[in-house]
């Protein structure tokens, strides 16, 4: 077993581990990748306010997030594909969370559907959901996330059309993977994952295939999803989905405090502030930088959530000191299950809950729940209204 004392350890055993086009999958952005950056490199721009001679004994990250006891205020975010990352991903990262005592996010684009994860894990799961051009299969695939039991779903707002990521093109990325020569060059080198792969019946996109009129293949898969993402997404449509869910409804992709203002007038439980990990928008302001604007517009109006960027115990820290409620993981997970399978999952978030509770330790603090500006020394113009 190696030493892992940090994500950037994981990291590096899944560069190694996984297929190159999966692995640019994840650690990629859109275009010029510069969001995708500036979302790790903002974070490092505010500084840590170091106290002494405080007690702290007692320390707890223990929270809540839309209601839910937390071990601590970070869940899986999640992310397309993760069942092509390892097999049977999905379900090693949800029994992973279940485990930790924090949520796990099931995405629409998973390799393991709905009920895989609902049979293998018995336990309510967040679902995320993108909105699809046809009505048929949105409803239906809404009733699914019901009847799994799943306690809240997570509507993306921000990916009513694919930004390109250049990676992926170039990668011919699919799942599962057209077999060129290319392919089978680096496939060759990474035997411990095609190996694992074999052994698993679940290799398909498995919310879609089947599921989908017309989607029976990879191939009729690739051109449904072409034209299925829905660009007339709007504030109508965000109530008719809320009206059919009927439960808890997070909304993922806010990153303007307009869209915050709105989105805590319509009455969602809770509003991740997210660029979708820099992978949409190239260009937009980083998650952490927009927090500050977006939780001095809508206050404790609704639950705020952040994710994009955080690889560390202190970037969750960093962003519950800066006002958010929560956090959301999706890259530091993925390089868990990629490394190590499940429990490369718990490492990730043994590493990160252990830098929170040390560094929370080292600024003065006991409880997750007292962490606020004055733990952070923040430059003047991080914090400067955005023209």
């Amino acid at each position: 077993m190696p030493v892992i004392t940090c994500i950037d350890d994981l990291k590096a055993i899944y560069r190694r581990r996984v297929p190159r086009m999966f692995y640019d999958y994840a650690e990629s952005g859109s275009y010029t990748e510069g969001t995708f950056r500036e979302n790790c490199t903002d974070f490092q721009r505010i500084k840590l306010r170091q106290r002494v001679a405080v007690d702290m004994t007692g320390r707890t990250t223990e929270s809540t997030m839309i209601g839910q006891k937390v071990a601590m205020p970070v869940a899986l975010a999640p992310v397309g594909m993760t069942g092509m990352q390892c097999a049977d991903g999905e379900i090693k990262a949800a029994r992973a969370a279940k485990a930790f005592g924090v949520p796990f996010t099931l995405s629409t684009m998973s390799i393991c559907s709905i009920e895989d994860v609902a049979e293998a894990v018995q336990a309510p799961f967040w679902f995320q959901l993108y909105v699809m051009r046809d009505q048929e299969f949105l409803e239906a695939i809404i009733e699914r996330a019901r009847r799994a039991n799943c306690s809240a779903l997570v509507l993306t707002l921000d990916l009513q059309i694919l930004g390109q990521r250049h990676k992926d093109l170039k990668n011919g990325l699919s799942a599962p993977p057209r077999l060129t020569l290319p392919v089978l060059l680096d496939l060759a080198t990474k035997w411990r994952w095609g190996i694992e792969m074999l052994r698993t019946k679940r290799r398909f996109f498995g919310n879609i295939v089947g599921h989908a009129k017309g989607v029976g293949d990879p191939s009729s898969l690739i051109a449904w999803t072409a034209e299925q993402f829905d660009p007339q997404l709007d504030w109508g449509k965000i109530a008719r989905i809320r009206d059919l869910w009927g439960g808890k409804l997070i909304l993922k992709g806010i990153n303007d405090p307009e869209d915050a203002r709105m989105a805590a007038d319509f009455g969602a439980d809770a509003i991740i502030v997210s660029n979708h990990g820099g992978r949409q928008l190239d260009g937009a302001v980083s998650s952490i930088r927009m927090l500050p604007e977006i939780v001095k517009a809508v206050g404790d109006r609704v639950e705020i959530h952040l994710d994009s960027g955080i690889r560390s115990g202190q970037d969750v820290l960093k962003a519950l000191a800066m006002g958010a409620h929560a956090t959301h993981i999706g890259r530091a997970f993925i390089y868990g299950l990629g490394a190590m399978g499940e429990a490369g999952v718990t490492r990730a978030l043994e590493v990160i809950q252990k830098e929170l509770d040390i560094t929370m330790a080292l600024c003065g603090e006991r409880d997750v729940k007292a962490l606020g500006r004055h733990n952070l020394l923040i430059p003047p113009d991080f914090l400067q209204a955005w023209a």
